[in-house]
């Protein structure tokens, strides 16, 4: 079988992924997938860090802006959507570059992701009123129960994927993990990995940087928009970076308080992001600090275009 091949920036929250993606995509004549699981959301822009209108007319971007925040979003979702983006860009004689920090998601399109039946709507409603009405200990202990993998390996305040893990055992009598130890067969691409990080002390002043940079960009104003119309436990609204701020629009707490825990809970997840990368596979592995953008486009002329 042939391959398709295509090319993967992944890295942690703010080290210049988008960046180095654009670079690159327009040194290629390329296009950007993006792999972002919270850009997939509509009305969420200053907070998720999406691509700016002269970023967009710059560069195609795909799978930005294609849900509301009131609707889910999953990994298996995004297979199939980026497929058919990467075999259209194929046709044409693009490759493709898949560029985002939801390594779930990267990692599920490259290896493959168990079919999953579809969900009963009154399974997934009444395990969001468990979380809405019990809370996330609720949710919790029901999936120590049913998936102990999966509760063991779920981070603390991700609801959604406590959600999704109790909608698909509930749904089929398998764990999530089952299915995908089920899974056997691998998407057909030949991907050229590439980890863009940063030290950790640098990443995480960038981040608190990046966050004061929102909130002078209107960050409260587009929260409050959202408040108009969505539940803060819609699955786009739990995004990080938003969710913090909640407590501040009920009178509960002090903004200050409010922006800290949001930069807190940035640097937690980028610190999951970096755990997650450790235990994964790349072909190069560059910081913003030895990247020579030159030598990495001739890098990967080399591998892809003339093989190894």
């Amino acid at each position: 079988m042939s391959t398709i091949p295509i090319i993967t920036i992944e890295g942690p929250t703010a080290v210049g992924k988008s960046t180095l993606a654009l670079d690159l995509a327009e040194a290629m004549n390329s296009e950007i997938i993006s792999a972002d699981s919270r850009q997939v959301y509509r009305f969420l822009n200053i907070g998720t860090a999406k691509p700016t209108p002269a970023e967009t007319a710059r560069i195609p971007h795909h799978l930005i802006d294609i849900v509301n925040p009131d609707q889910q979003y999953t990994a298996g979702q995004f297979c199939r959507d980026a497929a058919a983006h990467i075999s259209r860009l194929d046709a044409r004689g693009i490759i493709p570059i898949v560029a985002g920090g939801t390594g779930f998601y990267i990692k599920s399109l490259l290896e493959g992701l168990a079919s999953i039946p579809p969900i009963a709507p009154e399974i997934r409603e009444e395990l969001r009123n468990v979380a809405r009405l019990q809370g996330e200990e609720a949710l919790r202990k029901r999936l120590l129960e049913a998936d102990p993998a999966s509760a063991r390996r779920i981070n603390s305040g991700d609801i959604q994927k406590m959600l999704r893990a109790l909608e698909v055992y509930e749904s089929t009598g398998k764990t999530i993990t089952q299915h995908w130890q089920e899974q056997k067969d691998s998407p057909p691409y030949a991907p050229f990995k590439i980890l863009f990080t940063a030290d950790r002390a640098e990443l995480y002043s960038r981040i608190n940087a990046r966050m004061d940079a929102m909130i002078e960009m209107g960050l409260l104003k587009e929260i409050d928009n959202l408040l108009q119309q969505y539940q803060m436990d819609d699955p786009g609204m739990i995004t990080v970076g938003y969710r913090e701020f909640y407590p501040y629009f009920r009178g509960e707490k002090p903004l200050a308080s409010c922006l800290e825990m949001a930069k807190q809970n940035s640097r937690n997840y980028a610190k999951r992001q970096l755990t997650w990368y450790r235990k994964q596979f790349f072909d190069l592995t560059i910081t913003n600090k030895t990247v020579i953008f030159s030598e990495l486009v001739e890098q990967i002329d080399c591998r892809i275009n003339k093989g190894d």
